[in-house]
């Protein structure tokens, strides 16, 4: 088989201004690239490279980004064969490795036969809480809640500390820790001298768990906080960059987290998260998959791949209704759940 390839930069742009810790977001870029046997044009895959500035490990810029993509399609036939050669570029990884499943699955968005992609099983979601004003936050919960989610994951952080206490606790007098799941995350927004505390004051309100609540790289730090089991912690953040598998296990070692998130454009696509799953498995350690933004074709794809475990916590996978201008597909979510509508 003889490959060609080729990419095409878009930019999605969001309903609303997104606030995350790393600022408001108003447009998200992609490159997808598409994969064909010169032989046979018609059936072509298609996989995209998403990424998040100041998060994505191989995203510097969009030239020297948009530059990297366009050598690896200009030699596709050796990146097929050598997909590893891309371990430090992760989200390429993904666009390449997810074009190259979808071409050898015939082209049709098939990138496992699930009875998710069939159609006949859906995936429990959170429902996502965006940063922003109180008021804002507050009708957003309130939508969750009347939508049917019974996991909430809300971004704290960015407003005051003391305003965000007071929406989980007016959360809490809606409804109990047995009727919603409340998760929040951190973005590593809390220094390792105020953490404690901070985990402390969050505990009140009976979370299921905080994702990075100091900014990764402080192992020992993070160790200890996870030691103290103030409130579960779940590492996100922390696994970006980490790409040796020994390596991947000395860091669950090190931190004995007591939960594990997984983003496939930024830890090394479906392989880079088998990886961490079976390490994950081994140590006793729960984990959930999550979106990093991707438009509708990479959150399809995360969400075949997820289909191929038996999941029971709610996944990260609710961000397909983000854009006005998202590529139209077949995901629908409803009562806190993802499905595809051939059902």
């Amino acid at each position: 088989m003889s490959l060609k390839a080729s990419f095409e930069k878009r930019i999605f742009e969001f309903k609303r201004p997104s606030g995350t810790s790393r600022g408001v977001l108003t447009e998200k870029k992609a490159w997808f690239i598409t994969v064909w046997d010169e032989g046979n044009p018609k059936i072509k895959g298609v996989g995209e490279c998403s990424v998040i500035p100041n998060l994505s490990p191989d995203y510097p810029n969009d030239e020297s980004y948009e530059a990297k993509v366009k050598s690896v399609v200009e030699d596709i036939n050796f990146y097929a064969d050598n997909i590893e050669e891309l371990q430090s570029f992760p989200s390429i990884y993904f666009g390449v490795e997810m074009a190259l499943l979808d071409l050898k699955n015939g082209g049709m968005g098939i990138f496992y036969d699930t009875d998710f992609t069939k159609g006949k099983q859906a995936i429990p979601i959170n429902g996502l809480i965006w940063m922003g004003d109180e008021e804002f936050m507050q009708s957003q919960i309130t939508q969750k809640l009347e939508e049917g989610f019974s996991c909430i994951k809300m971004k704290i952080g960015a407003i005051d500390f003391e305003k965000e206490l007071e929406i989980l606790a007016g959360i809490r007098k809606q409804v109990s820790a047995k009727e919603i799941t409340l998760r929040v995350d951190a973005n590593g927004a809390f220094s390792p001298e105020e953490a404690p505390e901070k985990l402390k004051r969050l505990s009140e309100f009976e979370l299921h768990s905080i994702e990075q609540p100091i900014k990764q790289g402080q192992i020992t730090a993070m160790q200890q906080l996870c030691a103290q089991n103030i409130l579960p912690i779940a590492l996100d953040e922390e696994l970006i960059g980490v790409y040796d598998y020994a390596d991947k296990a000395k860091l669950l070692d090190d931190i004995q987290p007591q939960y594990i998130i997984l983003k496939p454009s930024l830890i090394g696509g479906f392989k880079g998260t088998k990886e961490w799953i079976e390490l994950a498995e081994e140590r006793e350690i729960p984990w959930w998959i999550t979106s990093a933004l991707e438009s509708n074709v990479g959150l399809d794809a995360i969400a075949q791949f997820t289909s191929t475990y038996d999941v029971t916590l709610p996944q990260g996978l609710g961000t397909g209704a983000l854009y006005t201008n998202n590529v139209a597909n077949n995901l629908v979510v409803s009562n806190g759940e993802l499905f595809k509508q051939n059902r």
